[in-house]
C-alpha cells in the first residue's frame, strides 16, 4: 500500500508500457482542479502518470488486478466495469476535468466519454485507426477507428487542439488516432 501523496510505481505494473507520449504531451492542459477519468485504464500506466502530478484519479476497466498495488492510494477511486456489457454508462452523470483513452475502442461510448468531460475539462483519446490491420492487432475494423471518427465524435462540443491520423514507429508499429479536444467554458 502506498502512503499518502506516494505513487507506487513497482508491482504487477512494473512490466507495463510506459505512458503514451501522446497523453503526457497534453496532461499538462488538464485541469489541476477536479478529477481525471481513466477508462479501460488497464495496467494504470495513465493513472499512475496523472497521480504522480496531483490528480485526483477515476479508473474504470473490467480487471482491476493490475491495479491491486494502487489499493489505499489517497484520490485514487478504482471502478470494476465491463463497458461492453450493454448496461448504462457506470459514472451517471458526472463530469471530469480530464477524460484519458488509449488503447480501447467501443463505438456506443464515444458519446457518453464526450459528455463526461467538464467545462474546462480535456480529452485526450489515442487509438488504432484502420490500417492497422498491416502491423498487427487488432485487426478487426470493429476496433478500429475510420478516418476522422474522434473529429466527428467531438464536433460541435469540443474545441481540437490538436488530431491526428497516421502510423507510427512507437512504442511499436501501428496505425493510430488520436485527439486532444478541451470542452469550452461557459
Amino acid at each position: 500500500m502506498a502512503n499518502a501523496g506516494e505513487v507506487p510505481s513497482s508491482g504487477p505494473c512494473a512490466d507495463a508500457p510506459p505512458p503514451s507520449a501522446w497523453v503526457q504531451r497534453f496532461a499538462p492542459l488538464i485541469p489541476a482542479v477536479g478529477e481525471v477519468l481513466d477508462l479501460a485504464c488497464g495496467s494504470g500506466r495513465h493513472l499512475r502518470l496523472l497521480l504522480a502530478r496531483g490528480q485526483p484519479m477515476v479508473g474504470v476497466d473490467r480487471d482491476l488486478s493490475q491495479l491491486q498495488d494502487l489499493a489505499g492510494t489517497p484520490a485514487l477511486e478504482l471502478i470494476a466495469a465491463d463497458l461492453e456489457e450493454g448496461r448504462s454508462w457506470p459514472l451517471g452523470e458526472r463530469r471530469f476535468a480530464g477524460v484519458v483513452v488509449t488503447n480501447y475502442l467501443h463505438r456506443p461510448l464515444l458519446p457518453a466519454i464526450v459528455r463526461a468531460v467538464a467545462p474546462g475539462g480535456m480529452l485526450i483519446y489515442e487509438t488504432f485507426a484502420l490500417g492497422n490491420e498491416r502491423f498487427g492487432r487488432p485487426r478487426n475494423p470493429d476496433f478500429l477507428l475510420r478516418p476522422g471518427e474522434l473529429l466527428d465524435a467531438v464536433t460541435g462540443q469540443l474545441e481540437v487542439l490538436a488530431y491526428e491520423n497516421l502510423e507510427v514507429d512507437k512504442p511499436r508499429p501501428a496505425a493510430v488516432q488520436r485527439i486532444a479536444a478541451r470542452r469550452p467554458t461557459p
